[in-house]
């Protein structure tokens, strides 16, 4: 490869799009509050770049002796749809039918590493620019060489079905590519406009879609090397209980075990089979040192506004005060599991100094970097397998069971696999934190409100991150994931004020689909909804009366517009249903939500859901449209059902079933979907629609039955 041409500043700032919250912060950290709140409030509404190489094609393409090409993903395919978006990216620029290109996951060794991670709502956001860029550069690449050997122009030149050429002068790609190594990398050039577009804004099938039908083996529960042995790891079930001693005599002598491998921070069990190892693994007598047990009723009182460290994150005019005639009510979520179906695990084989671990994660390079520095070898040595995940959620933005996993196959010579049990799952998770929320607020004569209030404590979600630059959490002064949704959309209010209380828990608690926003939003909509009965208005309109009209208001005020006109939401009850609107702004994505209930022998029965959503350009609308249905179900599951509690220091339920979830028969019959288009790039889709749920939910219980719910889990009393 010829020497590559310096970076532009466009991807400059692209590459270094993470680091300007850090810099800012650091650089603005003697002023503390007031650009706290600046960059805070940033924080919360920027989309994340993509964080990688993107001046280099010829590590994002291949083209195989079979001459297909093939994409490969630094971005993981975790059941969202990024590998059918990049699709229709990369071929519009290759000038290509989208069947014609294939897409696999990035392995470390490709160099081709995503810098920070696969979540936020950032897959196709952030590849709006660079993947084109990419795709075109190469194209202009293959033109160039095929017209070359054909003695013609560029302009002349057309890539179908695996060959290049023009007229009846064709050549096999894989001819082409193989001259490449000695071609320059050219400037990128000019991108399609937007009305010539063929693939991208169209519904196109899921690219893995057939994988998935015939069970191939995709997914990290899947991944096997020849010669394979099987790994568990002794865990303890209380929560914060150290390891003092251990006597594994009886389980080194039991069937198929090869060998008990002792660490400085766990035990892990190495055997012939699955069902061996974690036959052993039981038969491990270790002495644990816990503390004093707790129960879920701890935990609640440490969750507590008022409690922890506090930081103002939005502050406008003056507080409340006794004279404005507050009206006041709390809310709470509970403690949550991730509950994905495919558990954690990973196959690891150490060679000598190298070290190739297949696995179901969301950050390959901190895998990477982990595995590396724990086994004192160059991170080049680790080359990262990412397979298709079953389920990420987030629960997969850490993965250090790779380390484990890599030490017993050290420890053997042979590949190891790994995987949790449902109830090391369930036990050991990085859960969604609970929450409690204080609202205030009072309305003027005229029945607007003069003052809005959000105060709110929250376990770890981005504090304690891996992810998380080292010092920037304390530098902010609050964590940007638990902060999700917490600052008030309604900035027409003259008077307003957020405040952030951070509590460490004695368990981990981490990123959860959202982050903060689904408990943050349904607290905030649903003291806009009381506060809407109280002025006498319609819930809609009380929104629309206190949105500015800049241009994230005036995308908010067409998504609720939108809404309103799909649903034909009205306050009335009808046959014995009611509708309950609710709405937020995540990431720069507006959505409205309304929810059509019933109750039916106490119970709360779901029967449609309407979601109007600006993502700006869908790439691909049955995407995102599956997108919003999906954000709906998890949002009606944490709201109507899951729940972990603490019992004598023990996270329970363990299994699923215990756990409760939605279930099928607790589906609406009909999810409408209707999307805007208020700028012209793709935004945030992933996480944006879960917001209004649970609050859209409990607006219409409200109207049915005069309850208003304040709790997650909702339960009617």
């Amino acid at each position: 490869m010829a020497e590559k041409k310096n970076i532009s500043r466009r991807k400059f700032i692209i590459r270094g799009g993470l680091g300007t919250i850090g810099v800012v912060a650091v650089g603005s950290y003697i002023f503390r509050n007031p650009i706290r709140r600046s960059i805070l409030e940033m924080a919360n509404s920027m989309e994340m770049a993509y964080v990688g190489p993107t001046d280099d094609p010829m590590i994002w393409f291949e083209i195989d002796q079979n001459n297909h090409i093939i994409l490969h993903s630094p971005k993981v395919e975790m059941g969202q749809g990024t590998f059918t978006g990049m699709v229709q990216l990369a071929s519009e620029e290759l000038e290509i039918n989208p069947e014609e290109l294939r897409v696999v996951h990035a392995a470390s060794a490709t160099g081709n590493v995503d810098g920070i991670s696969t979540g936020g709502s950032t897959s196709i956001a952030s590849m709006w620019v660079p993947l084109r860029e990419l795709a075109a550069t190469f194209r202009e690449m293959l033109k160039g060489v095929a017209a070359q050997k054909l003695d013609t122009s560029k302009e002349q030149i057309q890539i179908r079905g695996g060959q290049i050429g023009f007229d009846k002068n064709w050549l096999p790609l894989s001819e082409v590519a193989s001259a490449l190594q000695d071609t320059d990398i050219p400037e990128a050039p000019s991108l399609k406009p937007i009305g010539e577009h063929r693939v991208i804004g169209k519904d196109i099938p899921r690219v893995d879609l057939h994988p998935k039908i015939f069970g191939h083996p995709i997914f990290g529960m899947d991944a096997a090397l020849p010669d394979m042995l099987y790994g568990a790891v002794v865990r303890p079930t209380k929560i914060g209980a150290r390891f003092v001693s251990a006597d594994y005599a009886a389980a080194e002598k039991m069937l198929g075990v090869v060998k008990i491998v002792r660490e400085e921070d766990f035990i892990g069990v190495v055997a012939e089979t699955y069902t061996q190892a974690e036959n052993a693994k039981n038969a491990v007598s270790v002495t644990w040192e816990a503390p004093a047990d707790l129960n879920t009723a701890d935990i609640l009182e440490q969750i507590q506004v008022g409690n922890g460290k506090s930081s103002i994150i939005q502050k406008e005019g003056r507080a409340l005060a006794e004279e404005d005639e507050p009206v006041e009510m709390e809310f709470r979520s509970p403690l949550g599991a991730h509950a994905q179906l495919e558990p954690n695990g990973v196959v690891a084989s150490v060679e000598g100094d190298k070290v190739t671990l297949m696995i179901s994660t969301q950050v390959v390079a901190l895998t990477r970097k982990e595995v590396a520095a724990r086994l004192d070898f160059d991170e080049e040595n680790v080359n990262v397998i990412p397979t298709y995940l079953g389920g990420g959620f987030g629960r997969r933005l850490h993965t250090p069971h790779a380390i484990q996993a890599a030490l017993m196959s050290r420890a053997v010579g042979r590949p190891v696999k790994y995987f949790f049990s449902r109830k090391e799952e369930f036990q050991h998770d990085m859960f969604r934190p609970p929450t409690h929320h204080v609202m205030k607020g009072s309305l003027n004569a005229d029945g607007k409100l003069m003052h809005l209030e959000h105060h709110f404590v929250s376990g770890a979600v981005g504090n304690n991150s891996p992810l998380m630059p080292a010092g920037l959490p304390t530098i902010l002064g609050a964590d940007i994931g638990a902060i999700r949704g917490g600052f008030l959309q309604y900035t027409a209010v003259p008077n307003l004020r957020s405040t952030y209380w951070h509590v460490e828990l004695p368990f981990a608690t981490s990123w959860w689909r959202s982050l903060g926003l689904l408990a943050n939003t349904f607290a905030i909509e649903s003291f806009m909804d009381v506060m809407a009965q109280k002025s006498g208005m319609n819930a809609a309109e009380f929104r629309l009366a206190h949105i500015p009209e800049d241009a994230a208001g005036i995308r908010l005020k067409n998504v609720i517009r939108a809404a309103v006109e799909t649903s034909g939401y009205t306050e009335e009850l009808k046959e014995g249903r009611a509708m309950g609107f609710a709405a937020s702004t995540d990431a720069g994505t507006p959505c409205a939500q309304v929810a059509e209930v019933s109750v039916e022998n106490n119970e709360i029965r779901v029967h449609k859901f309407t979601v109007a959503m600006d993502p700006g350009i869908a790439v691909n609308p049955d995407q995102v449209r599956a997108q919003c249905e999906g954000s709906v179900i998890m949002g009606m599951s944490a709201a109507m059902f899951e729940e972990m509690t603490i019992e004598n220091g023990e996270l329970q339920p363990e299994i699923y079933g215990p756990y409760k979830m939605a279930l099928m028969k607790h589906a609406p019959k009909e999810i409408e979907v209707v999307l805007l288009q208020g700028i012209d790039r793709p935004g945030p889709v992933g996480e944006p629609p879960l917001g209004p749920v649970a609050a859209a939910i409990a607006n219409a219980v409200f109207r049915l039955t005069g309850q208003r719910l304040t709790e997650m889990p909702f339960r009617l009393g």
